[in-house]
């Protein structure tokens, strides 16, 4: 297989998934390709200089850790409320109709490191958001946030100013 350049064509939209009107961008057949997924994982980090990949729940977990393996970088999961079993810091985000709880262990990062922010998916950036804010609480740095895909129509980008953001689809 040559080197895939057009991951959009991997990545198939689930209608009316999970609610009527939402068109679900579904990732799983890239995920299944060996070459596009190798070359996604090594271009959400390429050119970047990090200590530690942070890996959003749930999909940004299948990106974030194969990103740190190849960077000889450690991971950290920032997972909704109570799923961690140990002290953490939190923050909240809104969401359409309501709000929603992130947590990162407190003692994740040493002060200073470099952080990787990792999901699949910007689309609001108020997952995003809340994780930058998680990092810098616990005393590192955000090196960049990486994506796969930018929901473009929804502007997420514009509530990370003065970071760097990358994505490798706008859609």
């Amino acid at each position: 297989m040559g080197v895939v350049t057009d991951w959009s064509a991997l990545i198939r939209d689930i209608p009316d998934y999970p609610k009527p009107g939402v068109v679900f961008k579904d990732i799983t057949p890239l995920l299944a390709d060996h070459t596009a997924f190798t070359q996604v994982v090594d271009d959400l980090a390429d050119g970047l200089a990090f200590d530690k990949v942070v890996g959003i729940e749930a999909r940004g977990f299948i990106l974030a850790a194969p990103v740190a393996y190849r960077s000889g970088a450690g991971f950290v999961p920032v997972r909704k409320k109570g799923k961690l079993p140990a002290a953490t810091l939190e923050a909240s985000y809104d969401l359409e109709y309501g709000s929603a709880v992130i947590e990162v262990h407190a003692d994740a990062f040493a002060p200073g490191e470099r952080v990787l922010i990792v999901d699949d998916v910007l689309a609001t950036g108020g997952t995003a958001e809340a994780t930058v804010e998680l990092v810098r609480r616990a005393g590192a740095e955000v090196a960049a946030l990486s994506f796969l895909m930018e929901l473009s129509f929804l502007s997420g980008r514009d509530r990370l100013p003065g970071l760097e953001v990358r994505t490798l689809l706008s859609v």
